[in-house]
């Protein structure tokens, strides 16, 4: 934890010249931009993946028809379908999941009182007027929805909310042009709720913002704008896949 506040000071003390008393949450920013352009190497290997599954939807589904009383020969005849055509039915959860130690080493680091034995000085370093950690409560209480800290906040939901609608707005589109379910696949009667429920997973965004600190909000809005148009991107000629590949 301490060599990651280190970090964290170091890169604030590079942008301190350009953004004086915000240095602290740039460099988190900027933290946050340097994890996705690490793992957008496997964002990109995670879109071909989805490719070759839409590629392989069609000899899936026959697959299922040939086998479906059989699920264990059903599941090894799609193991070997994969394999052939070197793709992964979970090829778009790798990138989401290499994000959460970060998120998490900022969560805990804004909200320990302290690292290594001494007073925690970067809970003190604020983005203008609102401390890094402090969640959304603490503004509310500070000066209310109005109040310097609680301005700030309305310009991050502002943000979310616009990059959830986009998303919700492509996802429904996708969702449109995807065929429909087979209603003889195993598990079908469970997607269909599900399908219905995707298009707003994005709004729940908005919680999270309002109940981590500030600095682990910082890293949720930044990554949630990246994915946004990295995902349009690298999707853009597979619309319908590109709707169940939803990194954070």
């Amino acid at each position: 934890m301490s060599v990651f506040a280190q970090l964290v000071e170091r890169l604030a003390d590079l942008l301190e010249p350009l953004f004086h008393g915000s240095a602290t949450a740039a460099a988190i920013i900027l933290f946050t931009a340097l994890v996705r352009l690490a793992v957008h190497p496997l964002s990109r290997a995670a879109a071909r993946g989805q490719k070759a599954n839409a590629r392989l939807a069609p000899r899936v589904a026959e697959l299922r028809k040939k086998h479906g009383k059989n699920p264990e020969r059903m599941q090894k005849a799609l193991l070997e379908l994969y394999a052939k055509e070197k793709a992964s039915p979970l090829s778009g959860c790798l990138p989401s999941l290499l994000q959460i130690p970060a998120f998490f080493l900022l969560y805990y680091l804004f909200s320990s009182g302290s690292i290594g034995g001494e007073p925690n000085a970067l809970l003190a370093h604020t983005l203008f007027a609102a401390p890094l950690g402090d969640r959304w409560s603490d503004a509310l209480d500070a000066g209310g929805v109005a109040g310097d800290a609680g301005v700030v906040y309305l310009v991050l939901f502002a943000i979310v909310l616009g990059v959830a609608v986009f998303n919700y707005r492509r996802t429904r589109r996708q969702m449109a042009d995807a065929p429909p379910i087979d209603p003889t696949t195993p598990g079908a009667a469970a997607m269909a709720p599900m399908m219905k429920v995707m298009p707003l997973l994005s709004f729940a965004t908005l919680i999270t913002v309002a109940v981590v600190p500030l600095a682990a909000a910082l890293y949720i809005v930044t990554s949630t704008t990246w994915s946004a148009v990295e995902r349009v991107l690298l999707y853009r000629d597979m619309p319908a896949a590109g709707a169940l590949a939803q990194p954070l």
